[in-house]
């Protein structure tokens, strides 16, 4: 075989190679958030998996100075048993190195079950208009409540800065805390959720601010109009945020609108 065939021989054959690594089917990606998060988050785990959650402290903690804490509620696609997933969303404005900096705090970032609900025993039926009004509250919002006041009476945690923020299924749930606590939290996000307006009073004093995108085809968007005009007439503070042609993440505009987190760590409870 004379060289020149042994040279082709072996271009056809790198190239037979490069050929059938292009198409060999690529490994699925996992769900996992991103690495950068996972430094940032500590895990927390109390052994009987009661609660799963990890929590964000301030970059820096200087003795004597107490900070805000802001509780999270993921939505339902983030449900599991991994600890993780409830980081996916939203998360990046917490840890964006800058806004550390310029606004330390604690983030709370429980998870729910794969096979449970955040403020209701079942799947609520949002869609058909029929949110529930009296009902108890679930063991594990109880028992998220209960992380709040263990991880505030352990931590530098300026109590009068407490803040809820959720979205979808989470987003409820915050309709949920507030409705039943409505003087703990400063300041109450409840992105693309719902709830049964009649349990909405003029006690609330957390200031609220709804978010919403006009294309919500999960959760539909009348639900954060009514509980708009509900606390409006009742003297509550309230903002409305409506995205236009935004579906059900309308997450994604309402972390990252300029004034979202001025706006967060300005509320403070007067008492």
């Amino acid at each position: 075989m004379t060289r020149v065939m042994i040279k082709r021989l072996f271009v056809l054959a790198f190239a037979l190679l490069a050929l059938a690594t292009s198409c060999a089917p690529k490994a699925a990606k996992t769900a996992d958030a991103p690495a950068d998060y996972q430094p940032a988050f500590t895990v927390y785990n109390d052994g009987a998996d009661t609660l799963l959650y990890r929590y964000l402290e301030p970059a820096t903690v200087k003795k004597g100075r107490t900070y805000p804490l802001v509780l999270f509620l993921h939505g339902a696609g983030e449900r599991g048993s991994d600890n993780l997933r409830q980081l996916l969303l939203c998360m990046r404005v917490f840890t964006n190195p800058v806004n550390r900096e310029k606004y330390p705090c604690y983030v709370l970032a429980p998870q729910c079950p794969k096979d449970g609900y955040w403020a209701y025993e079942s799947r609520p039926g949002f869609m058909t208009w029929d949110m529930p009004k009296d009902f108890p509250e679930t063991a594990r919002m109880q028992a998220v409540m209960q992380l709040v006041d263990d991880f505030a009476a352990s931590h530098p945690v300026d109590t009068r800065r407490l803040y809820i923020m959720g979205l979808s299924m989470g987003g409820m749930a915050t309709w949920d805390v507030i409705a039943r606590h409505p003087d703990k939290f400063a300041a109450a996000v409840p992105i693309c959720g719902a709830i049964n307006i009649d349990r909405l009073t003029g006690d609330i004093k957390s200031a609220v601010r709804i978010c919403h995108g006009d294309a919500d085809n999960i959760v539909p968007l009348e639900y954060s109009r009514q509980a708009y005009r509900k606390l409006s007439a009742c003297g509550v503070n309230v903002q409305y945020r409506e995205y236009p042609g935004i579906g059900h993440n309308s997450w994604d505009p309402a972390v990252t609108e300029a004034d979202f987190l001025p706006w967060l760590f300005a509320q403070k409870k007067t008492r």
